[in-house]
């Protein structure tokens, strides 16, 4: 069993934290600003277009803060076990989870987030839905495609000379 894993398995290889983590922070601190955007739409103020970022701003920030965490917890993990697998994605998950609670000023929240989350991402995960299966053209192809059954001339032939 170990070696069918193995064979399916690409070779680890080490990331920076420090970038993806970067990486990740700008593209949830995009969905934090549109998040916002729709929060100062919806809300009734005077601040007009700027309460994006006056009044609602903090919600750009958070998103950026979350997924930063999540992506650096997940790549040290990872790189120090040498694996990506379910473990380092309920760690970062975890990481995120607890950053939520804590911004609730509340302890047992930030443990139950951490709780939560770690343990969806890390079903997630284990069930492959992340990342699925790396499989080369020729790979999917064989898959997708049944393979022709034998013509029965060539099935007769073979079964009368034995």
């Amino acid at each position: 069993m170990a070696d069918v894993e193995d064979r399916n398995t690409p070779a680890f290889e080490p990331k920076s934290a420090v970038g993806y983590a970067s990486h990740v922070a700008l593209q949830a601190g995009a969905v934090g600003f549109v998040v916002s955007s729709v929060q100062n739409a919806l809300g009734k103020h005077s601040h007009g277009a700027m309460g994006v970022l006056t009044r609602t701003g903090g919600t750009i920030g958070f998103f950026a803060a979350m997924g930063a965490t999540f992506a650096f917890t997940e790549t040290i993990v990872a790189n120090q076990r040498q694996k990506k697998d379910a473990v380092s994605g309920a760690a970062g998950a975890c990481a995120a989870g607890f950053l939520a609670g804590i911004k609730s000023r509340s302890i047992p929240s930030a443990i139950g987030g951490c709780v939560v989350m770690g343990a969806i991402m890390g079903a997630f995960d284990y069930s492959g839905n992340l990342f699925g299966e790396v499989l080369s053209k020729e790979e999917r192809r064989a898959r997708f495609f049944k393979t022709p059954p034998k013509p029965f001339l060539d099935t007769a032939e073979t079964a009368d000379s034995q």
